[in-house]
Parts: structure tokens; sequence; C-alpha cells
């Protein structure tokens, strides 16, 4: 058995904004599982090598020594005496998953810059920095994106990937021993420069709010794992990014502050189970702070309210760093998040293994309908660009979609890109299609999105960088007729498994559909099994109706396989008998499985009953605290907050409806893409956090071929549509 050894403060001072849950400590099954954790972790390739970390180190004092150069030259071409030219300094700092700890073999180290005030951003650090990483023999793949949110140059040091970001202090001489920790070194900053800075000082702070940081970092290893292997890691598509999976991972730490990782993943997947959105997940208290820069309030901030899953920043200035997340996404995770817990419990009752959750989410075998989106380009540079482009805009295209069909046709974004490798320079994104659970065939008819899909391409077509050769088409497919270049090796399996009822996160829709002109997009949803000639004649039926999109097949892409979650429909909760697996249960019941256990405390040492640790959970988003309590009320009085068990009642109806609305409303339009989302940034300063968000810049015009809009048509059923809202209006 474990010891208690952690009182819930760390210098002095109370981490989190609560009490913990339990203190207790570690058992001698924790201790197991979390050496068999690290080995599964291990086994997977997560851990670099000890050469390859070495290596890391000399890039960065390498990197270092060419700012500390480029910033004397900068220095003397402003006229400084020799004296301020000697004393003339730049500084590295380091930040998200590296500076966290939790990084992998070969990815990307995102670096700050840090310069004087007199080393401007445009002139120097993308002007003669610039020039001297391309006269750098050592620097290849160079690619400055000046225009982004959060500037960033991009290129390789020996082979390994940098993103480095500037600051530009309001010092004449950097400091060697400088502490960007400080509120103060925000005092005169620039936007880009606040935000620049913000990833360090987040990541610090992290760092310093969790009790103990091998287990944080252990966790929070195991969970960027299980997050990508069920595809809902991914900033830009509406899920959760490296810097959202690190603040959920340190407040479960705070919570839990003695338990090893074994304890503090399944005890992840029970808080998140339950959390009750959008109550914030904070690690502190939000600082007004003395600068006057705007924090996260949804009591001051009429934006702020409308995010349906906070995650709050700790360094001042706090803001929401999940703003991206959309109701389907949340849904999606949510689900995801009891089945994680679901097969937790499972493994103690069967002192199961760790492979099981990370079963990958078989995310082609999930729907019988797709939006392909297929991207061209004609160089290297143009594709990285309009990927870049293109990805920021497909979230907007799943607001629209379920705004226009009033959200009873559902999307799931795959979070990355499929390439073609027999055409480089053409990539594909997929979206699944579903009817929402619960609504009937005949409540649902038929979807018209073609005019949707115009709107969301005339968005796209308003990059103020595009060039010929830039095209984006847009296709409804069926299941069968998916590309192969989607599937591993890009062999297209013989026979597609079909998803069975109890597999699937909701049920699925059969959508015989056209985005050509003339053609509605018609919903008939049969759910469960079927019989081979009801099948067979469905599938003949969706030839004749649903054009495939001529694409070319291709090599292996570096899209994953992904895998089928066998979360159980809510029912009763059970015990296994002895010698029966949870599993089974699941699978052939439907039970629930939130385990009742005989004796908690016996499997989990001296940690408090599960029925305890609910209460405590609650307790956390009851009024526990000030501020949650403001928050309610002004939910109650807005009368905009969704329902707490996201069941789709017309009150979360309301509070979706107005966040599309803001979506669609708060955007600069321009005269050729009515409705366009182009230029929304919700809360957009925490976009440095998440690499590839940094490439994304402003659309200021709309290019000339973008396609002028017309009102989006939406066939539908009105009674039946009344009926399923719970509207009699």
């Amino acid at each position: 058995m474990g010891s208690q050894g952690f009182n819930g403060q760390k210098n002095g001072k109370r981490l989190g904004i609560t009490d913990p849950i339990s203190l207790g400590g570690p058992s001698e099954y924790d201790v197991i599982k979390t050496k068999e954790l690290e080995e599964f972790l291990a086994g997977a390739g997560l851990y670099e090598t000890h050469e390859e970390a070495i290596r890391r180190e000399e890039v960065l004092g390498r990197l270092d020594q060419i700012v500390k150069v480029w910033v004397k030259k900068v220095s003397r071409a402003r006229g400084l005496n020799e004296q301020l030219v000697q004393e003339a300094n730049a500084k590295i700092f380091t930040f998200g998953s590296y500076r966290l700890g939790v990084h992998g073999p070969g990815a990307d180290i995102d670096t700050l810059c840090v310069g004087p005030r007199h080393a401007d951003r445009d002139e120097d650090f993308f002007g003669e920095l610039k020039k001297m990483l391309l006269e750098t023999p050592d620097v290849t793949e160079l690619h400055p994106v000046p225009d982004a949110h959060v500037p960033v140059m991009r290129f390789k040091l020996y082979g390994v990937s940098i993103d480095l970001l500037y600051a530009r202090l309001s010092l004449w001489v950097i400091p060697d021993d400088l502490d960007i920790s400080q509120d103060s070194i925000l005092q005169n900053a620039d936007d880009k420069t606040v935000r620049s800075l913000n990833g360090c000082r987040v990541t610090d702070q992290i760092l310093s709010l969790v009790p103990n940081i091998q287990n944080f970092r252990t966790t929070l290893r195991c969970m960027r794992f299980w997050a990508k292997r069920r595809g809902v890691y991914s900033n830009v598509a509406g899920f959760l990014g490296g810097i959202n999976w690190a603040l959920l991972v340190a407040r479960i730490c705070q919570l839990y502050p003695n338990a090893l990782p074994n304890m503090l993943v399944s005890r992840f997947f029970r808080v998140y189970t339950q959390w009750r959105w959008p109550n914030p997940v904070m690690l502190c208290a939000i600082e007004e702070g003395s600068l006057g820069l705007q924090i996260w309030d949804p009591r001051k901030n009429p934006k702020d309210k409308f995010h349906l899953m906070p995650i709050i920043t700790p360094a001042y200035p706090s803001m929401n760093s999940s703003y991206n997340v959309s109701a389907s996404t949340l849904r999606i995770m949510t689900e995801e998040f009891k089945r994680g817990h679901n097969v937790c419990e499972a493994m103690v009752l069967n002192n199961g293994s760790w492979l099981e959750l990370f079963e990958p989410y078989r995310f082609f075998e999930a729907y019988k309908n797709y939006l392909q989106i297929d991207i061209v380009a004609e160089c290297d540079e143009d594709m990285m660009n309009w990927k870049g482009w293109v990805e920021s805009r497909i979230r907007y295209l799943v607001l629209k979609i379920e705004r226009d069909t009033f959200k009873l046709l559902q999307c799931h974004p795959h979070p990355g890109d499929f390439l073609d490798r027999s055409n480089p320079f053409h990539c594909s994104y997929f979206l699944g299609l579903q009817r929402k659970e619960g609504v009937s065939v005949n409540e649902a008819k038929k979807f018209d999105i073609r005019l949707t899909v115009d709107e969301f391409k005339g968005n796209v077509g308003s990059y103020t960088s595009w060039k010929p050769g830039m095209d984006i088409n847009v296709t409804h497919i069926k299941r069968k007729d998916l590309p192969a270049y989607v599937f591993p090796g890009g062999i297209r399996p013989t026979r597609l498994a079909r998803v069975s009822v109890e597999e699937r996160r909701a049920p699925d829709t059969s959508v015989a559909s056209s985005l050509d002109a003339g053609t509605s997009t018609d919903v008939n949803v049969v759910d469960g099994p079927v019989d081979d000639s009801r099948k067979r004649k469905r599938e003949e039926d969706d030839e004749l109706t649903a054009p495939k999109l001529l694409v070319n097949d291709g090599l292996p892409t570096n899209g994953f396989s992904v895998g089928v979650p066998t979360v159980a429909p809510e029912g009763t909760n059970v015990i296994a008998p002895e010698g029966v697996s949870v599993n089974d249960l699941v699978g052939r019941s439907g039970a629930k499985t939130e385990i009742l256990y005989q004796n908690d405390e016996a499997i989990s040492g001296q940690l408090v009953s599960g029925e305890t640790e609910k209460l405590a959970t609650e307790k956390l988003m009851s009024g526990e605290y000030e501020f949650v309590q403001q928050l309610e009320e002004l939910e109650e009085l807005d009368g905009s907050i969704q329902d707490k068990n996201l069941g789709g009642t017309a009150k979360e109806n309301d509070m979706e409806s107005s966040a599309i609305k803001e979506v669609t409303s708060s955007v600069p339009i321009s005269n050729n893409t009515t409705g366009a989302c182009s230029g929304l940034q919700v809360n957009g300063s925490l976009e440095e956090l998440e690499a590839f968000e940094l490439d994304v810049p402003l659309p200021m015009a709309t290019h000339a071929t973008a396609a002028a809009q017309r009102k989006p048509i939406i066939r539908f059923n009105f009674t039946s549509l009344a009926k399923a809202t719970g509207n009699s209006t």
C-alpha cells in the first residue's frame, strides 16, 4: 500500500479551486497496473531514445546561437552603440508537448524567441532572421507564416522540426534569467506578443499546479495516445488538442494528488463522464489582473457564454482553450469518455489488459454515408497553405449543416486528412453523416444541403492567398464507394464489417443524396439489422440516386484505421457474475457497465468509495465555489444553457441554436459569401497553443472565384419536425 504523502498543497498553496476528492495512496494493484501501462506506452513507441533526446538539446542550443547572432546584427543595423550591441540578447523558450515532457519520437519542438524592443517582428524576425535561416545549410523546409493569428516560422534544423514564435518585449536588453511567468512581462506588449507568450506561460503554470509531475506526464501521455486512437485529438476539427488534454489531466491530478497513473486514468473517465458541461474546468481561480487584458468570463463577455466545453488556461489572461468544440464533437467526446469509463471499470473486475482501452475507432465502418472533401493544388507550398486554410473551415461546415437541418442530420468530422499517393497534390477530408438519435424515418425524410455546401465552398474561396490550381470539391459518398487510400495499406477490405446497433454511437443513416443541381438529399433511416434482400435493394437504390466522386485509388495513406466503441446504452447497473466478462454483458445485454463494487476500498487502497467520489464530483459543479454559482445563475437567467444530460431537449436545442447564430452573425461577410464564417475568431487568442492552427491567415476579401451564395433550401416534413424538437408552434 502507498502512503498518503500529499496533503493537497504545494509550496504552501492549495492546488486547485476545490479540495481533492481523495488523498488516498496507491494499492499494490495500482502499482502493478501502472507498471503495465508504462510498458504498454513504451511498446507503442511513445518515448524517444536517449540519443534523440540529446540531439534535440543540441538543436535547441544551435537555435539559441542563431538568434543571439541575429539580435546583435539587428542592434548594429539600428545604430546602437557598440556596448549595447554587445549586451543585446535574445532568448529561446520551449512550450507545448516538449516542455511538458510528453513528446514522442519525431515530434515538433514548439519554441518562442523573446527579443528586445528594437527587434521588429515584420522587418527583423520575418526579414533578417528568415534570410539568415535560408543561408544556414542545416536549415531546410523553411515556411514562414507572418499573417497567421499567431505568426510562426516553421523549419527543420538538423532534421528536427521547429515551430518558432516571436515575442517583442519593451526591454532594451533581454536578461539571461528572464522570467516570463510574471504578469509584468506583458506590460506594453502588442496582441501578437501576448498570444505568443501565452503558450509558454500556460505550460509553466500547468507544471507548477500539479502535485506530482512524473505521474502527470505518464497519465497525459496515456490520454494523448488514447485520444488519437479514438479519433478525438484535433483542436482544428472541433475536438481537443494537446493543451486541452493537458489541462483536463492536470485537474484530475489535483483531485487525486496521491494516485498513480493507473488510478488517474480511471478517474479521468469517471469524473468527465459525470461532468456537466458547460461548467468550466479550471486549475486555479481566474485573476482579473492589472493590465486590463480580456479574460474568459461569461458574466461579462457575451461570446463566452456560448462555449460548450470551457477548459480555462491558468495563466493571465485566462482564456477558454477549447472554444472550437461544437455540439457534435462534444457529443462524440462525451460518449468516448463513457466508453473509457466502462472499459476501465471492466478492467478492474477482470484484471484485463490496457489493449482494449486503446482499440482504434473504425471511422469508416461506423457510418453508411460520408461527405468527402477533396482539395488539390499545383505544388508543395501551395498545397501546404491550401490545406491549412481548408482544415480551419471544416468545423464551420459542420455547424452550417446542423443549422440548416435543424440538427436532425449530425456530422462526425474525421480529425485527419488522407493523401492520395497517386497524386501528391490531392488530399481528402471526411465527415460521417447520421440522423439524430430518436428521430424516426418519417420525421426527417429529405435533406437538401447543396446550398449549404455551396456556402461552405464560397467561404473557402475567400482565401486571400488563393492561387491558380487551388480547388475544392465536396461530394456525398456511400461507405461501399470509399476510396482505397483511406484504408491501411491502401487495400480496401473485401467487405466492410457492418457496425451493430450496440456498437454504434447512435443509429446510423441510409442517405441517398446528391450535391448536383436539381437533386435533393433524401434520408431513409433503417435502424438495426436488416435482411440481405432489403439491404441489396437499398444499395441498388443508392447507386441510382447517389453519383460517386471519381478519385484515383492510391497507395497507403497517413490516416489511421479506427475502431468501434463498445459503449453500452443507458440501462441497468450490473455486477459481473463470477467467470463472466463484463464486456460480454455489454455486448449481449446492453447493460450499462457502471460497476457496483463489492469492496471498493479493497481495490483502490485508501481511496474513497465510488459512490462517495461520485457525490464529491457532483459538488465540483453544484456551486461549491462562487464562480460556478454565478455562471449557473447567469445561464438560468439567459435560458440558454444546454440540458445537463445532453439529451437533445428543446432547452439544448435553444443553446446550440444560439451558438450557431453567434457563429453566423459575428463574422464580417463579404459581398459574395453570404453567411460565410470566414472571419470568425471566437476567443481566438488561444490558437497559438496548437501548432497546426498557426498557419491560417484571416481572410480579408473574397476571391473572384468564390461562388455566389443563396439561402439554403431545406426540405422537411415540418409537422414531424415539430414533434422531433418538442416545438408545437
